[in-house]
């Protein structure tokens, strides 16, 4: 399944974004959906993820309080809600799927989007 990530930009520190993660053609309805970033010079890390029950798992504790994530099942899509956006939350961010529940491997995450810029700066 190939994932459209969509939604970055350019915002100013204490604002919001939402991003938002496609599967043309696939429901996202049974899959776990994770968010992961990658800052400039750093390695990827895990953000959050939706279990395919609608839990909610926290990888990053920075993003605690700030961000969310949900479903559309009407527009078959996923979103990652960022308020109180902060400097260090600049990264590319991607959307993935994983069968079943989250995991905070990336291995266990099988199908990923292209990535969206996020770049929270004044």
């Amino acid at each position: 399944v190939q994932l459209q990530a969509s939604g970055g930009g350019l915002v100013q520190p204490g604002g919001s974004l939402r991003l938002s993660c496609a599967a043309p053609g696939f429901t996202l309805d049974y899959d776990a959906i994770g968010w992961f970033r990658q800052a400039p010079g750093k390695e990827r890390e895990g953000v959050l993820c939706l279990s395919e029950s609608d839990d909610i798992i926290y990888y990053s504790d920075s993003v605690k309080g700030r961000f969310t994530i949900g479903r559309d099942g009407a527009k078959n899509t996923a979103y990652l809600q960022m308020n109180s956006l902060k400097r260090e939350d600049t990264a590319v961010y991607y959307c993935a799927t994983a069968p079943g529940s989250c995991r905070p491997e990336e291995y266990a995450f099988n199908s990923w989007g292209q990535g969206t810029q996020v770049t929270v700066s004044s």
